[in-house]
């Protein structure tokens, strides 16, 4: 089994959500992305995923590209990333992992080759963010061959029929983008979200995770109250930001953002 329908399932019998944070690789320096990842799972981390720095992030907002922009200046790579996850897995063999990034970079290196290198580096999913299940007729049985997940957006303005096509390609989780517009925009409305996730209910069984908007632990806990899973992501981002001149103290940042969101989903009553 799949390490993140494995985690999803364990939540399941917990009545517990999914806290999924982002960060993007290499930001603010490669040598630092690895004990973040660590520290996120220490602050409760279900599930994690790590974003591929790219020149044109075009679904996400200016916290995001700045990230991008940091961990350039560094020539972070796609193959630095397999480098990473292979480290972490040196001391997490459970946690899933999950790229997320866009499609241009996975090309260069090939689509077989990508997914030969994510496997054998212990990814579990990918969520490319420009690849629409409609167009993923190859990468989405290269991925599945080789026990990676294809993970998809579904959006607000996303129809029935094409919430349909999305749900019967998606595998792991499906990412709710609560908000329209890019990531780290304007505030999520919780009432919103809930009535945008019961219809893709009756589409799917895979868990529904949220994201964009939830910045701290009453969003966190709102959104939680009737998905799956709550992703953060600009939160999290923008503490390195802050924090980019002086590293090492960026992961204790990271714990307390994630920390304090993670006690506010425990706080629910279980699902």
């Amino acid at each position: 089994m799949n390490r993140i329908d494995k985690r999803f399932a364990e939540l399941k019998a917990e009545g517990r959500r999914a806290l999924i944070p982002y960060i993007t690789a290499g930001d603010p320096a490669p040598q630092y992305t690895v004990g973040y990842l660590h520290a996120l799972v220490e602050a409760g981390a279900d599930v994690l995923e790590l974003g591929v720095p790219f020149s044109d992030p075009m679904a996400d907002g200016p916290v995001i590209q700045k990230a991008c922009e940091r961990a350039l200046r560094h020539h972070v790579r796609l193959t630095h990333l397999f480098e990473m996850v292979r480290e972490f897995r040196q001391a997490d063999g459970d946690t899933p992992v999950v790229l997320m990034g866009y499609l241009n970079p996975i090309e260069r290196i090939g689509l077989e080759a990508f997914a030969d290198q994510a496997a054998a580096a212990g990814i579990d999913g990918v969520l490319t963010v420009d690849m629409p299940p409609e167009e993923a007729d190859e990468f989405g049985p290269i991925l599945k061959a080789r026990g990676l997940a294809s993970i998809f957006l579904v959006a607000p303005t996303t129809s029935r029929e094409r919430a349909a096509t999305i749900c019967a390609h998606g595998e792991g989780y499906l990412y709710y983008v609560a908000l329209k517009g890019v990531t780290g925009a304007a505030t999520l409305n919780a009432d919103d979200v809930a009535e945008h996730l019961a219809p893709l209910r009756e589409l799917t069984e895979l868990p529904l995770c949220v994201g964009f908007g939830i910045r701290d632990g009453a969003s966190a806990a709102e959104v939680g109250k009737v998905a799956d899973g709550v992703i953060v992501g600009s939160a999290l981002v923008s503490r390195i930001a802050d924090n980019a001149e002086r590293p090492e103290a960026i992961a204790a940042e990271l714990k307390a953002v994630l920390g304090e969101m993670r006690q506010a989903l425990d706080a629910l009553p279980a699902r």
